[in-house]
């Protein structure tokens, strides 16, 4: 079953689903030898964020902090280092957890931008965040929500023909797995894609606005495959406003 799986709710209960999804110890059941992504220990059966968290801290203090504030011999000095970290948004929520010393009760209001750069500037000798904290919609924050045109130029590239978005939208609406999509699944996809973009990031109201224009033009009975969802993908985008004026440089992350 995927996230969004229907399936899920009523078998579950759409409050324990989204506590597994957003809390920092929610654990969903712990897959079956049977699974198709089962691996023998020491692979997890299961894991709550928190147990995300304690791999991803360990990263952090055996690889990215060395190569961030110690690592001697590289062409540029400790002080004016920039590391990038690439990862899954689960990844990224834990780190922020920690560095912005979230509260447990908070840390379901901890969004993550796709494709959007997060800053944290450190002081080297504390290893500590030294941004002055923002509000957040988890409270205080030191991370800096990097956005410009620019950035909509990439999402513009990825909601055209054969973009990335496009198909990753498409492969997530399709809960049955028929390579087609009817409008109920769009219209549900519309519904998960507003739970997990709270923190209103221009690239999800990009996102939303596409969704929600397209479940709108499709009829009743209707199915689309890919290639026509791509289609009209690229058309519903040229008709959404957006001037580079909407945008910073940078933002407070929310």
């Amino acid at each position: 079953l995927f996230k969004n799986d229907p399936n899920l709710a009523e078998k579950y209960g759409a409050d324990k689903v989204m506590e597994w999804r957003r809390s920092l110890h929610g654990r969903p059941p712990p897959m079956e030898k049977d699974h198709e992504y089962y691996l023998p220990p020491p692979a997890p059966l299961t894991e709550s964020l928190a147990d995300c968290q304690t791999r991803v801290m360990g990263c952090f203090e055996d690889t990215i902090a060395p190569a961030l504030f110690d690592e001697e011999g590289l062409p540029i000095p400790p002080d004016d280092r920039t590391i990038i970290v690439v990862a899954h948004a689960n990844t990224i929520r834990s780190l922020i957890a920690y560095f912005d010393e979230v509260p447990e009760d908070q840390v379901s209001q901890i969004y993550v931008p796709n494709s959007v750069p997060i800053l944290y500037r450190f002081e080297r000798s504390t290893r500590k965040p030294v941004s002055t904290k923002l509000q957040s919609s988890h409270g205080g924050s030191h991370a800096r929500w990097m956005i410009s045109s620019e950035n909509h130029q990439i999402v513009r590239d990825a909601v055209s023909t054969g973009g990335m978005l496009t198909r990753a939208l498409f492969d997530a609406m399709d809960v049955t797995q028929d390579k087609a999509l009817c409008r109920a699944e769009i219209e549900a996809g519309v519904r998960e894609l507003m739970k997990d973009a709270e923190h209103e990031t221009q690239s999800d109201c990009v996102v939303i606005g596409l969704a929600k224009k397209l479940a709108r033009e499709l009829g009743e009975n209707e199915t689309i495959t890919l290639q026509e969802f791509e289609r009209r993908t690229a058309l519903a985008y040229e008709g959404l406003q957006c001037n580079e004026s909407d945008f910073a440089n940078e933002e407070p992350f929310p």
